[in-house]
């Protein structure tokens, strides 16, 4: 591991013997994240949340790390909060045809939320969480979420709904750190976690099922028909929420060449193009946010329709329309579209309607 990456080589920190509560997921990034702020001087205390019942797994997990770092943990209950805010739009948005992405909803509503108010209780003048991100002062007393030195695990994206209250006492100090440094210090720390699998699933639905999760819930998506590239009617589907756009896989038809979700019909039609097509000229945001919460100035930026996908370049028209310099795979409705200039996150909305 470089030294560029030791603590104390070039992080940043603010005035050693401040309190910082670290969010504990039970992973090996919020672990590290807890020795390299310790390190940094900072007294850590730590916090984790219970989304659901689903998250009684990794509640364990963060207790034996807690114990593992010798630092105290306080488990936040966050059950009511989690379905509200981000249980019950999931389920909504699926059964309307949308593909939403919950820790978008959970960081700003849910968990950033319930860490803040902990922290002012136990007296805490930072929050920090083991994210692929930094958080950098624009020089104007403006904080904003930037890429992490990662491209690869950058998390960004999934921040971009914080505002200032969060953002001006945010640590995130693995946003200097490539994962594999991460995993070789804890291994350095003999933390039991230092070789525990990343977690990809939703957390609230660890199967991934999440069409079985919504039914389960009595809940069923839109009824409708699969409308051909010719515009003929192919009989009915499985219901909506089974659907997104840009999906090729799982369509259970038989057409003589792959095809691919091209748009999800207000009357519950899943209209098909072919494989080869699914790129969009553009897009029609709603609910648009800034950092500062100023509205988000029209120009030319970088955009990401999805966590993992690359950026693109873009014109934003200042209120809803985005126009792509060059076409850009399936940005799904009810997906973020957010927004870089640079490396910092300018803004970002919710997806509302692929255009042509």
């Amino acid at each position: 591991m470089s030294d560029a990456f030791l603590p104390g080589n070039g992080f940043s920190t603010f005035e050693a013997a401040d309190k910082v509560l670290v969010g504990l997921s039970g992973g090996v990034d919020s672990a590290v994240c807890v020795n390299v702020l310790r390190q940094q001087g900072f007294e850590v205390q730590g916090a984790v949340v219970r989304f659901s019942p689903a998250h009684d797994k990794a509640v364990a997990e963060a207790q034996k790390a807690a114990a593992a770092l010798g630092v105290p943990l306080t488990v936040i209950d966050a059950g009511e909060a989690f379905e509200k805010e981000v249980v019950e739009p999931f389920c909504a948005a699926y059964c309307a045809g949308r593909t939403p992405n919950p820790c978008v909803l959970c960081n700003p509503a849910v968990k950033f939320k319930l860490l803040a108010a902990e922290a002012d209780k136990l007296g805490c003048r930072f929050i920090a969480t083991g994210h692929y991100a930094r958080v950098e002062d624009r020089g104007d007393g403006v904080y904003t979420v930037c890429k992490a030195v990662s491209t690869a695990r950058d998390q960004s994206y999934m921040l971009y709904r914080l505002g200032q209250d969060i953002l001006s006492r945010l640590c995130l100090p693995l946003g200097e750190f490539e994962k594999e440094d991460v995993r070789e210090m804890a291994r350095e720390a003999s933390l039991p976690c230092a070789d525990a699998p990343d977690s990809m699933e939703i957390c609230f639905i660890p199967d991934g099922d999440y069409a079985a999760f919504i039914e389960g819930r009595g809940l069923a998506g839109k009824a409708g028909h699969f409308i051909a590239p010719d515009g003929a009617d192919l009989g009915p589907h499985k219901g909506v929420l089974r659907y997104t756009l840009g999906q090729r896989k799982g369509l259970g038809l038989a057409l003589g060449k792959p095809a691919f979700v091209k748009a999800i019909r207000e009357n519950g039609d899943v209209a098909l193009g072919w494989a080869g097509e699914e790129f969009f000229g553009g897009m029609r945001l709603s609910d648009v946010c800034t950092p500062d919460g100023a509205p988000l100035p029209a120009g030319h930026y970088e955009v990401k329709v999805r966590s993992a996908a690359a950026p693109v370049g873009c014109t934003f028209d200042g209120e809803t329309l985005v126009r792509f310099d060059e076409p850009a795979r399936a940005p799904a409705p009810g997906q973020s579209a957010v927004f870089y200039g640079g490396d910092a996150v300018v803004g970002g909305g919710f997806i509302a309607e692929a255009l042509d």
